[in-house]
């Protein structure tokens, strides 16, 4: 048996199980040793029920008597009473009901291992783990792997089929080089592993976790390095700054740029004298003026002769871009055209013709930009805004409309903390926009429980008669029976027929058409609704100055990151703004939702919620899995900076890494994901 065996091959592992392991993405014995454990209960101090503290414990018990009951709709509480010689224990887990037939059908003795807490007037174990205890190895009290999840498999039944590789653990590959296994004192890998399966104390665990943690940081980040070396190798459009080009445009504006505004567009302009195209990301909070910058540049290009493409996600966003462009271009002779499908027929191509006769200098469109018959005159700047809502593909066909390949700007108005900038974006330059533009109040955020919601209407209300506008945002489209969030079709009927009946509302979610969304957008944006009930589709790029009132239901639903963007639809013009958070219950609110009731730092926020939830979704399609980060987090800076140390001192070493045609897999795996050349 060896690394490449496939699993059926394993004694116990019939067709059955196979398949099962298989829909997993688990086929050969060298995946089932790489499929690593997400935790470890710790069974190594069982205590009696009667000597039990407050804080994580683990008992050996028998379920008494067990129930479920629905509580609230989408809310499924199963209590139970828990037994062993010293005395007896109260159990809770909620939306768990497979823990009654699990535990209620014999006497069977469980190790149960949880938060021992004093909830509602009495102590009890909550969302405690349940291991039947005669299914447990032979030495019962240690540190037991627990396995993500396969469909229809138990940890257990992982358990034992892993045990039968333990012998092929020993004499697994290294795949990080010597050297820097050596200088940063990291496990083996084949040890690292070995105890990840079969650890005999807390501290295996640790330093295995550390070990391959180091190692899939290291893959993404030296990814990440050889691309920007790569991408150093290209060659673009060289174009010369012209300072009183710049310094005219400047002088014309209605507001005094920031300090940042400033930096960035100066950064711009240096990447622009090099014959290497930029690749730059300007990550910009709600409101801190990126398009202006974006402008600034785009008046350069045009005045060395090169054509600039904005791409945004979606048309009202572009309409957006567009109209802001050339209200700041057009006192140059800077011409700014609009692709986008709505614009059809002889209007289009007509626009077809001047973008390839050079007529338009600067082309602002959502994904029309990249269709075939886009043909550019001599398109030397290209502007990507929200630019983890593209795929790589659609990024690099727009790239190649040029016969150089252009300078690239991508925007994001999601700030990206640290450590994400040093391994995902690690290959671009990053310029950022941390201060708002002169005149924005900072928008007063408030937590709201049920009792005080007919408070809120009333100063919803208010600000209406003061003829702003508000936004109320709900999770759902329609009511789902499984739980009990608000949905937008339910709400935008309640307020028409109750507290808002004299009031014109608008409703928005993301399965209207394109034109639908576009259209509704527009009247809102026009003033012909008091007030917009959305989802979130509406959380990046809508600039309504009108809008004040910002009101989010079921606001512990949604992540910090998320509420920060939604806030943003607000606070964009001279008037105080405010935004609601709308809680379900009379719970204690969550760490994240604090933090915003008390900061409007987008920056700090994504560190807060890089903390909380992880990083998510971070580039295009890319989802955190996709990263294959089994156990390393991007919160960890301290491992972070040594992986990125590691990374320059590999590739300063001019060691070949096809020496290490394992690392070299992955690495040129990483490549792909996060290239965007």
């Amino acid at each position: 048996m060896n690394l490449t065996t496939k699993l059926e091959q394993i004694k116990g592992v019939g067709p059955k199980t196979a398949a099962q392991l298989r829909s997993a993405g688990l086929e050969t014995v060298g995946d089932l040793l790489a499929f690593l454990p997400r935790r470890h209960e710790d069974f190594t101090n069982v205590a009696p029920i009667a000597e039990l503290k407050p804080g994580n414990v683990t008992i050996r018990a028998r379920c008494e008597k067990i129930s479920t009951r629905p509580v609230r709709r989408g809310l499924r509480l199963t209590t139970a009473v828990l037994v062993d010689d010293s005395g007896k224990l109260n159990a809770v887990w909620f939306n768990q009901p497979y823990r009654t037939q699990q535990l209620g059908a014999s006497d069977e003795y469980f190790f149960f291992s949880g938060v021992f807490e004093y909830n509602y007037g009495r102590y009890q174990l909550t969302n405690p783990s349940a291991e039947l205890a005669k299914e447990l190895p032979v030495q019962a009290e240690r540190l037991l792997p627990v396995y993500r999840q396969l469909r229809g498999l138990k940890s257990q039944t992982v358990r034992k089929i892993i045990e039968q590789l333990r012998p092929l653990m020993s004499v697994l590959p290294e795949t990080l080089p010597p050297s820097v296994v050596a200088h940063e004192a990291l496990m083996s890998r084949a040890d690292a592993i070995s105890a990840m399966h079969f650890p005999r104390q807390a501290g295996d665990v640790v330093r295995a976790r550390e070990r391959l943690a180091f190692e899939e940081l290291f893959q993404l980040i030296l990814a990440s390095q050889l691309n920007k070396i790569e991408n150093q190798k290209l060659q673009g459009h060289r174009i010369v700054f012209e300072p009183d080009v710049v310094r005219q445009f400047v002088s014309q504006l209605p507001f005094a740029l920031t300090n940042s505004q400033r930096r960035a567009a100066w950064d711009i302009l240096q990447d622009f004298e090099h014959a290497t195209p930029m690749n730059r990301l300007l990550q910009g909070d709600v409101g801190s003026g990126k398009t202006v910058v974006a402008g600034i540049a785009a008046r350069q290009a045009a005045s060395a002769g090169h054509q600039t493409a904005l791409m945004a996600p979606t048309e009202i966003l572009a309409a957006q871009h567009a109209e802001t462009l050339s209200t700041l271009l057009s006192p140059f002779g800077v011409t700014v055209g609009l692709l986008v499908g709505s614009v059809k027929g002889v209007a289009r191509a007509a626009l077809y013709a001047q973008i390839a006769s050079g007529g338009v200098d600067v082309v602002v469109g959502t994904h029309a930009l990249f269709q075939d018959k886009v043909a550019f005159h001599n398109l030397g700047f290209v502007i990507i805004d929200e630019q983890h809502r593209f795929g790589v593909e659609q990024r690099q066909r727009l790239l190649g409309k040029s016969g150089v390949l252009p300078h690239l700007l991508a925007m994001t108005a999601t700030p990206i903390p640290r450590s994400l900038a040093l391994t995902v974006y690690g290959e671009l330059d990053v310029s950022v926009l941390n201060e708002l533009p002169g005149g924005r109040k900072p928008i007063k955020t408030k937590l709201v429980s049920p009792p005080s919601r007919d408070k809120i209407y009333q100063r919803v209300e208010r600000e209406l008669q003061a003829g702003r506008q508000a936004y109320i945002i709900c999770g759902l489209i329609r009511d789902n029976p499984e739980n009990d969030r608000k949905s937008v079709e339910t709400e935008c009927k309640k307020l028409k027929n109750s507290v808002f009946g004299h009031r014109t509302i608008g409703l928005l979610h993301g399965k209207m058409k394109p034109d639908e969304k576009d259209h509704v957008m527009q009247d809102f944006k026009d003033k012909k609704y008091d007030i917009l009930v959305s989802t979130t589709v509406v959380e990046v790029g809508v600039d309504v100055p009108n809008a004040t009132v910002m009101m989010i239901e079921d606001a512990e639903q949604f992540g910090l990151s998320q509420l920060h963007q939604l806030r943003g639809r607000v606070g964009r013009g001279k008037h105080q703004s405010y935004c609601y958070l709308m809680m379900s219950t009379n719970n204690k609110p969550s760490e994240r939702l604090r933090e915003i009731e008390q900061s409007n730092d987008g920056f700090y926020l994504a560190e807060v919620d890089m903390r909380l939830r992880g990083p998510g979704e971070i580039y295009g399609r890319m989802q955190h899995g996709a990263l294959n980060l089994q156990i390393a987090t991007l919160a960890d800076t301290k491992l972070i900076a040594r992986a990125q140390k590691a990374t320059q001192a590999f590739i300063a070493s001019g060691e070949n890494l096809a020496d290490y045609p394992d690392l070299a897999r992955e690495v040129r795996r990483n490549q792909r994901l996060t290239t965007l050349n």
